[in-house]
């Protein structure tokens, strides 16, 4: 146990108590006999206590109880076979255990995995499962950062989660986060005051010490439980939270070294590690050749951002920057972050770096996620905020481009239950909480004016709507059916799944654009087209990515308003009235050798 700084450290196990012996740099360890799997202790420094174990495996009664003695290796693992995953090709799921079932359980979870499997899932990523004060929450006040939380089940009913996920082909990534502490429960300052730094700000805690003085423990602390999932849970990498807000200037950065541990953890198995980072800097997925922290990919804020704009028409807030151009869709397509230097308005300062010599895989694209739904202060799901067919052109702009689509519960079937901000605390901390969402909400002129009243965050009513209601797969078959299909078309056709920037794009209205991925010869393209307004009539098309390669014409493959999905089907869009663009769709145009042209090779 490192307490740097503190006198003693005793462990106290069925009422006895064992002191343990200082050794240098702030340890202190013992042997302790007789001891047995289930049993529970806790520990006592400089007289004061009882405390969790901070790298307790679990907290069978929360972080305020006593830790439990488990045995990681008991499980009967079945994977043997899994070889990880790597980034291409992958379709990522964002999932919360607590509001995925009914039940809210790992156990429960479980059921659902054939059916994601089938959709197209390859990689559920898991918001965060460490040990939280309370009795829910989106988990990202983790204060027993080794416990899976009691809440959801026990840590062989996660281990069972993962292992039945291989079983069906899904990896699995788990949310975590090494930028602050939860305030409710986190013991750490107990052991010794080096585990937090002054120096640093963030929106929700104390900021780590990764380099001030005495750091190297810390340092250890928090790269061995990356590892420490990877190795004991089989996961298939991290997803790292505000990567931006875990200040470190030392010359190996701890995203470095948590890179090369969690890989050398998994040997042989392969892992992906995820990096969401607010001002879009590229360093976290850059070689180490480049001054890189080898992470393989990161989330594009940029694109939801354009595409909420172009859904809702609304600039308010953080997509005061955004116009949900054409341009903007085509640029995020080619380049992944749309600010990579220029300067951002809301922020007043410049966004971004350049994504030059990364791989479009490095990009996830999403429509919608935990932050975003909730952000909306009513939780709403993008297509009950914009038009049914906005919605549908949008959902295949995002799942067809070449960078990683993710989804988040339930936007498959276009579920009704909304995601919002909810977090059980103890009644101080939870009126700081409703003062602070209250305050974050308000930044959107709208909510600002008091006429809206937002769901209470710290209500268990509020955690219990937010879950899913999984028949809506049947009564919503038209919003289902169009994400199969999608995600079906995206892994059977090459030039959407090989991930790589052979495409183009132009600007075909104020709304409408088209993007054309190449084949190796130019004889096999295929061409998106997609109107998120009114109907546009091309007359004449002077766009060269409009022609079909030689000897062809182009013919309908799939459209947004088939009516399989709702739609009332769709006429060709070249034809002898030229282009005619059917308003609010997406269409994707594959060419057809016109008969006695040269064969096809």
């Amino acid at each position: 146990m490192w307490a740097d700084g503190r006198k003693s450290v005793s462990v106290v196990i069925n009422k006895n108590e064992h002191e343990l012996t200082p050794e240098p740099d702030g340890y202190f360890s013992g042997f302790v006999p007789n001891v047995r799997e289930g049993g529970t202790y806790t520990f006592r420094v400089d007289g004061n206590g009882p405390l969790a174990d901070p790298a307790s495996r679990f907290q069978p009664d929360g972080p305020h109880g006593p830790s439990q003695l488990v045995d990681p290796n008991r499980f009967p693992w079945t994977d043997q076979s899994w070889k990880g995953i790597k980034l291409p090709h992958q379709v990522i799921y964002e999932l919360h255990i607590g509001t995925f079932t009914r039940e809210g359980t790992y156990c429960s979870a479980i059921t659902e995995l054939p059916a994601l499997a089938k959709l197209g899932v390859t990689v559920i990523e898991v918001m965060p499962v460490n040990e939280f004060a309370g009795t829910f929450g989106w988990g990202y006040d983790g204060v027993n950062l080794f416990a899976p939380t009691r809440n959801y089940g026990s840590p062989d009913e996660f281990r069972a989660f993962v292992d039945a996920a291989h079983a069906n082909g899904i990896g699995v990534i788990l949310d975590v986060v090494y930028n602050h502490v939860g305030p409710d429960g986190n013991c750490l300052p107990s052991f010794s005051k080096h585990y937090f730094t002054t120096a640093y700000k963030t929106d929700w805690g104390e900021a780590i010490n990764f380099h001030g003085e005495n750091s190297a423990p810390v340092r250890e602390f928090f790269s061995a439980n990356a590892a420490y999932w990877v190795e004991e849970f089989h996961l298939d990498g991290l997803r790292i939270d505000a990567t931006q807000n875990m200040y470190d200037t030392s010359k190996d950065h701890i995203l470095a070294e948590i890179s090369r541990k969690t890989r050398k953890a998994a040997h042989p198995r392969s892992i992906i590690l995820v990096a969401e980072n607010e001002p879009q800097n590229t360093i976290p997925i850059r070689p180490q050749s480049a001054g890189g922290y080898e992470l393989d990919a990161m989330w594009n804020d940029d694109f939801h951002h354009t595409a909420m704009v172009a859904a809702t028409g609304s600039r308010e807030a953080y997509f005061m920057d955004y116009l949900g151009s054409p341009q903007e869709f085509i640029s995020s397509i080619k380049y992944g972050f749309l600010f990579q230097g220029q300067w951002y308005s809301w922020q007043k300062q410049r966004r971004g770096t350049p994504t030059f010599g990364t791989k479009p895989a490095a990009m996830v694209a999403f429509l919608q996620n935990h932050d975003q739904i909730a952000n909306s202060a009513r939780g709403l799901r993008i297509h009950q905020i914009a038009s049914f067919g906005r919605f549908k052109a949008l959902t295949a702009v995002s799942l067809l481009g070449p960078a990683t689509p993710m989804l988040f519960q339930g936007q498959e079937f276009g579920a009704s239950s909304p995601f919002l901000f909810f977090a059980d605390h103890k009644p101080d901390i939870s009126e700081k909480v409703r003062i602070g969402r209250a305050e974050f909400l308000s930044q959107w002129r709208s909510l600002g004016t008091g006429q809206l009243k937002c769901a209470d965050p710290c209500a268990r009513a509020t955690f219990e709507k937010c879950k899913l209601d999984f028949s809506e797969r049947e009564s919503h078959l038209e919003i289902y059916a169009l994400h199969q299909d999608l995600l079906a078309l995206r892994k059977s056709e090459p030039l959407f799944s090989k991930q790589d920037r052979r495409l183009d794009g132009t600007v075909l209205g104020p709304e409408s654009f088209a993007v054309r991925f190449f084949s190796e010869d130019f004889t096999d393209d295929r061409l998106l087209v997609v109107n998120l307004g009114v109907e546009v009539h091309l007359s004449p098309s002077p766009m060269p990515l409009l022609a079909p390669p030689e000897s062809s014409k182009w013919t309908i493959l799939w459209s947004s308003e088939d009516p399989r999905y709702g739609g009332n089907g769709t006429p060709p869009l070249d034809s002898e009235l030229n282009w005619v663009l059917p308003a609010h769709s997406a269409v994707v145009l594959k060419p057809f050798k016109k008969a006695g042209g040269p064969a096809t090779t």
